[in-house]
């Protein structure tokens, strides 16, 4: 991933971002996926299980508790978006993969406890930013909402989990007291050309129209379907012959995300969906598409502006680099750090299993240990 994609979607603790594409390629694969029928069915079977095995606690340490059900939401969404991308966890690899979720998570709580009132206001902060990123990788609000669907996760929980996780993460950064000085960053800049090269984009309007529920997110019978588009097709005629193309995308648009702002927004090359990128990169200024079939639904591009590809200059991306470049040196020093927090909490792995794995993974890290005494 580039310094300037880390600068606004970097999370050390990461637990729920593995569930999300981290190129824009991948991105544009994982949107054209609808929410399958049943979309909370992770959720109902969660339930079901605690229902009938109760929901012990897994790690405890001083001042807090994981139970297994917060193990297991974790899971489920790592599943989930797997799934999505006909991908799979294999079996012998599940308490592996459960093992480091559960330390990032009693990760997260130890640094909870560090956390100041600075700290609470920069995890919104970050909170915001990564909304934002997922926003813009899914393409849509309604394409964002889908996904959530599929991995049985409210948008609500999305965002107070991004919340705790940036608080812990800038509880981390200041307890570990690092800096960056101008000079390294501009050194980085220098030094990593192609980290900073924005491609050719376009700037669009678009209206939008869904081929899903907007509550279940199923998709819609081929009679409606077909009746949406017939829709976009005298919509698309009114369009041509003059009518106002922001107007049309207040009145009929069903994107809210840009709706909002007559459809604008800009797109570059493999940020989005191949059908819609390739409509929209081979109109002419003013020019309007014809009707584009997506996964999603139904779409109108209006082609308002080419960008041609630059590099972006440094000051637009000091702040945002140095912020990255002091959460990549954090990176280097939290294992320590995190070692000694749970040393001093007294985390107890109360899951056999896991418990086993974590004796493993600890006296293997020992025997490969250099010998420094030496």
């Amino acid at each position: 991933m580039k310094i300037k994609d880390k600068i606004i979607f970097f999370t050390a603790l990461g637990t729920l971002l593995l569930a999300f594409p981290s190129t824009p390629a991948a991105a544009a694969s994982a949107s054209t996926e609808a929410a399958p029928t049943g979309a909370n069915t992770n959720v109902n079977l969660n339930a079901t299980m605690t229902a009938l095995f109760g929901n012990p606690v897994v790690a405890r340490g001083k001042g807090f508790e994981i139970k297994q059900s917060d193990l297991d939401e974790v899971m489920t969404g790592i599943k989930a978006a797997a799934a999505m991308r006909n991908q799979s966890i294999p079996p012998e690899q599940v308490k592996m993969v459960e093992n480091e979720m559960l330390s990032r998570l009693i990760q997260v709580q130890l640094l909870l406890q560090k956390t100041t009132d600075a700290d609470r206001v920069e995890g919104k902060r970050l909170a915001d930013l990564q909304m934002q990123t997922l926003l813009e990788r899914a393409g849509s609000q309604e394409a964002l909402n889908r996904q959530f669907m599929a991995l049985g996760m409210s948008m609500d929980q999305l965002r107070a989990r991004l919340v705790q996780e940036g608080t812990a993460q800038a509880a981390l950064v200041r307890e570990l007291k690092v800096t960056v000085t101008d000079a390294e960053a501009r050194q980085f800049y220098d030094d990593h050309p192609a980290e900073f090269e924005q491609p050719e984009m376009v700037h669009i309007q678009q209206i939008f129209l869904s081929i899903h529920d907007p509550i279940t997110g199923t998709e819609l019978s081929d009679d409606n379907k077909a009746a949406k588009k017939k829709e976009l097709e005298d919509i698309l005629k009114r369009a041509r012959a003059g009518e106002d193309f922001k107007q049309l995308v207040e009145q009929y648009s069903e994107d809210p995300t840009s709706k909002d702002k007559g459809g604008e927004y800009s797109i570059a090359r493999g940020q989005t969906l191949p059908e819609f990128e390739a409509a929209a990169f081979s109109l002419n200024t003013n020019q309007i598409s014809d009707v584009v079939t997506t996964s999603g639904g139904y779409h109108l591009i209006k082609l308002l502006d080419k960008i041609p590809a630059k590099k972006l200059d440094f000051a637009s991306v000091a702040d945002n680099l140095k912020k990255a470049l002091i959460q990549q040196k954090s990176a280097k020093l939290a294992p320590a750090y995190l070692a000694a927090l749970r040393k001093q909490a007294d985390v107890e792995i109360l899951d056999p299993d896991l418990k086993a794995l974590e004796q493993a993974s600890e006296s293997e890290s020992d025997t490969n240990a250099p010998d420094v005494g030496k």
